[in-house]
């Protein structure tokens, strides 16, 4: 591979993996099983790579992957026709929309939560990255820490709610509630 090639793999990579969350969320509203959610995501892949020098913008990705996902599911689903337990196209119709509006609320939601870890002081944002992030158990960070489990588990549980009250009033402000 060539430089060029080499910098246009590496960005398809990067879009690709920032988006695939969102996408196989997507896909798997689409199908009806996991299995056909696979096939469609590993169909869906390959067409965005053989593709990629088609997209305008890197900014535009994600709508151009949810675009190539929902043709790949339409022809997933349209070879699959003869099974009987293919979904009416009036569903999946509403299945798409619903997953679209789903996706945009977990986008939303994910920045608040992004905007209110940043608010929070070091500690307790070290804290929560060491808990949520790195899985570490909470008995081995209290012997670390020099604190009782419980101890921790109540500052966690002050944390997530200040949290959860944060997020809250940051979603009621960007509805114009607040």
């Amino acid at each position: 591979m060539n430089p060029s090639e080499q910098e246009n793999h590496n960005q398809f990579l990067r879009l690709y993996v920032n988006n695939e969350e969102a996408l196989r969320g997507y896909v798997r509203s689409l199908v009806p099983t996991m299995e056909d959610a696979r096939e469609v995501m590993q169909e869906t892949a390959a067409v965005l790579w053989q593709k990629f020098s088609s997209l305008d913008s890197p900014e535009n990705f994600r709508r151009w992957a949810f675009g190539v996902a929902r043709f790949e599911a339409l022809t997933f689903r349209r070879d699959k026709a003869r099974d009987r337990h293919v979904f009416s196209e009036e569903l999946m119709a509403l299945l798409e929309r619903e997953a679209e509006e789903s996706m945009s609320t977990v986008e939303t939601e994910s920045n608040a939560l992004q905007s209110c870890l940043e608010k929070l002081p070091r500690a307790q944002r070290e804290l929560v990255e060491i808990i949520y992030t790195k899985g570490e158990r909470i008995d081995r960070l209290a012997l670390d820490m020099g604190k009782t489990p419980m101890s921790v588990y109540k500052t966690l549980h002050r944390i997530r709610m200040m949290l959860a009250d944060c997020i809250r009033k940051t979603l009621a402000k960007q509805e114009g509630i607040a």
